[in-house]
C-alpha cells in the first residue's frame, strides 16, 4: 500500500483530505499549534479508506500528520485540553469561510482554525498496520 500525500488550497482539495481522515483517532496531545510558524498539527491515527477492500483479511490503519499553515489563531469547543491523553475520533475538516477551517469530532467537539488562507497537507508516516475493526455509523 503506498503512502497518501496530499495538498489543500482550496475548498474542494480539502473536502478530499477529509474523506481521507474521516473516523482518524487523535489523542489531544497530539493536537499543536505552534503560534510563532503559524502551524496547526494533528498527528492521526488513520483509517485507510482507500484500502478497503483491496486486502481480504483485514482492514488497515496508520500514523498520518495533517498540517495547516498559515494558521493566526485556534478555539476549542469542548475539547478536553485537561485530558491530554483523550482520543478524539475525526468526523470531518471543512472550510467554515475563506478565513476558517472547523474539525468536527465525535459529541460535538470542534476545533476552529482562523487561518490567512488555506495550505494543508495530509501524510503518512510509518507503515500501515492491520486492524479488525472498520469504523461505522448509526444510519438515522
Amino acid at each position: 500500500m503506498e503512502k497518501l500525500k496530499l495538498s489543500a488550497l482550496d475548498a474542494g482539495d480539502l473536502e478530499v483530505i477529509s474523506a481521507a481522515v474521516q473516523d482518524s483517532l487523535v489523542a489531544v496531545r497530539d493536537c499543536a499549534f505552534f503560534a510563532g510558524e503559524k502551524r496547526f498539527v494533528l498527528l492521526l491515527n488513520r483509517f485507510c479508506w482507500e484500502a478497503d477492500g483491496t486486502i481480504e483479511t483485514a482492514y488497515w490503519r496508520t500514523h498520518s500528520a495533517l498540517v495547516f499553515n498559515e494558521v493566526s489563531a485556534v478555539h476549542h469547543h469542548r475539547i478536553p485540553l485537561d485530558q491530554p491523553d483523550r482520543l478524539l475520533d475525526l468526523l470531518s475538516v471543512a472550510m467554515e469561510s475563506d478565513r476558517s477551517v472547523i474539525l468536527r469530532f465525535a459529541a460535538d467537539r470542534t476545533i476552529r482554525l482562523e487561518i490567512g488562507r488555506l495550505a494543508c497537507h495530509l501524510g503518512d508516516v510509518g507503515e500501515p498496520w492491520p486492524t479488525p475493526w472498520k469504523p461505522a455509523h448509526p444510519v438515522a
